[in-house]
């Protein structure tokens, strides 16, 4: 059977995070809002009234485009997509064509080893094809036997952004939509929940023999809300197109529409193409004008991008590239990394581990971001300290993340106030390690027999006794010499 390859390109919609609409001032998110309460004149495309532009809009889009390694164009135009769907009240949607914000770009996509045995890890360049700012259409929904359509979503500000064809499996395409969140977050442009439809995901898929350089027919999935989603409706329309092939049957230019409940593809209608859409210059707004005073403005809010942190937690900390992923996934847990090892002035690793086993599973428990911790980066390396001078011992320094998050007081403060530090009198640990001792004959005749394990039993007992607080060491030590 002959070996074949998907050839894959997404294009994305983006919804941005600004507070109103792209061309009036109705607010932009109205995911909770009731239908058809959250519009106006100008987003319902009522007779005689005239779109004005977001200034939010562009410099959202001016951040995206560069974090893209776009080239960003001084001047761009909006022009008039035209199509006639129920949900589009204007019969048309302001876009832009052939003079787009954003030219070009590309984003490099980690892709990780499926497994020790398997192949290993690469990166795959995905190139952008077009990044451009578009108002969205409302929404359609059947109920009841009828159709109703809500225009809340009309005039919501979004970036469509098209791949070229470089992806060449359903896992690609998953882990560029993952890297895509993470950008769009991290610079701040989009909350990118794909539930609520801030991130969109169309795929095209065709297949080729291996081998082969040419692009054959293509279908154009829809309607797709989450990442893994996108994975199955990819992976199976590959295995039709393949099952297709292999029957004789040519493959056709389809738009499919994937079904969520049921896990399966529908024809929806034939492919449109560009011509379809009969653009033309739209000739109410005026070209986008980007002098560079304006766009150094908008570049000086732009961050160190979550890949080359990546790199640079490698490089600078030593950290493993396991870490590393973990710690930049977040913008501010990146960030509360860095203070916390800046604060800390020891081993960046330990600062990792504490995060990575302790404070991201108190984030995760109670739902917050690293932003919102009341464990400040300094109140985490001031614990780390308190650890590493035996103030504390590791099980306390535990416990005491949780006090700190609950009341926002120093670590120190709260071992002063509360009596936590650890207990470093030779007679006072001397007499529970005698009191262990005694209660514990048998396990006392097994040591002595050869059973040496059992030191770290009677350093537990020690440990409990004195409720966490005895010098684990110095208990050792004067258990050893008793047990002579």
């Amino acid at each position: 059977m002959p070996e074949y390859e998907a050839v894959i390109g997404l294009e994305t919609h983006i919804q941005l995070n600004t507070t109103t609409k792209i061309f009036c001032g109705c607010k932009a998110d109205s995911w909770f809002d009731p239908p058809n309460t959250n519009i106006c004149p100008v987003c319902t495309g009522l007779p005689g009234v005239l779109p004005v532009l977001n200034r939010a809009v562009v410099e959202k889009a001016v951040l995206l485009a560069a974090a893209m390694h776009a080239e960003i164009r001084p001047v761009s135009y909006f022009d008039r997509k035209n199509y006639f769907y129920p949900d589009l009240p204007k019969g048309y949607q302001i876009s832009q064509f052939d003079q787009s914000i954003g030219k070009g770009g590309y984003l490099d996509l980690p892709i990780p080893a499926a497994s020790a045995a398997d192949k290993q890890a690469y990166t795959r360049r995905v190139s952008i094809t077009k990044l451009h700012m578009e108002e969205d259409a409302g929404k359609t929904k059947n109920a009841g036997g009828r159709r109703f359509v809500d225009f809340n979503r009309c005039g919501v500000p979004l970036i469509e952004m098209v791949t070229g064809p470089d992806l060449r499996s359903a896992d690609e395409a998953a882990q560029y939509l993952i890297r895509l969140r993470q950008l769009l977050r991290w610079l701040g442009v989009s909350e990118a929940d794909m539930e609520k439809g801030h991130l969109r995901c169309d795929a095209n898929v065709s297949i080729r023999l291996k081998g082969e350089t040419g692009l054959n027919p293509k279908t154009e999935i829809k309607n797709v809300n989450s990442i893994d989603a996108v994975r199955e409706a990819i992976e199976k329309e590959i295995a039709r197109q393949i099952h297709e092939t292999e029957a004789g049957r040519k493959i056709e230019a389809w738009t499919l529409e994937w079904d969520e409940d049921a896990g399966v593809l529908r024809k929806m209608r034939s492919k449109e193409t560009e011509a379809d859409y009969r653009y033309f210059r739209e000739p109410d707004l005026l070209a986008v004008r980007l002098d560079d005073a304006w766009k150094q403005a908008i570049l000086r809010d732009l961050p160190e991008l979550p890949l080359e942190r990546r790199a640079r937690f490698v490089a600078q900390y030593g950290l493993p590239e396991y870490d590393a992923d973990i710690l930049t996934a977040e913008r501010s847990l990146s960030d509360y990394y860095e203070a916390a090892v800046k604060a800390y002035g020891g081993d960046p690793k330990k600062v990792s581990n504490w995060l990575m086993n302790d404070v991201l599973r108190m984030l995760n428990d109670a739902g917050l971001k690293a932003e919102d911790l009341k464990l400040t980066p300094a109140h985490l390396a001031e614990l780390l300290k308190l650890v590493d001078s035996g103030k504390i011992n590791i099980t306390t320094g535990k416990a005491l993340l949780g006090k700190v998050q609950e009341s926002g007081k120093s670590p120190a403060a709260i071992v002063e106030a509360e009596g936590l530090g650890l207990v470093s009198d030779d007679s006072a640990i001397r007499a529970v390690v005698e009191e262990v001792l005694a209660e514990s004959p048998a396990e006392v005749a097994s040591y002595k027999g050869g059973k040496l394990t059992l030191m770290g039993w009677f350093v537990g007992q020690v440990m409990r006794k004195m409720r966490g607080k005895a010098d684990p060491n110095l208990a050792r030590q004067i258990l050893e010499e008793l047990l002579q």
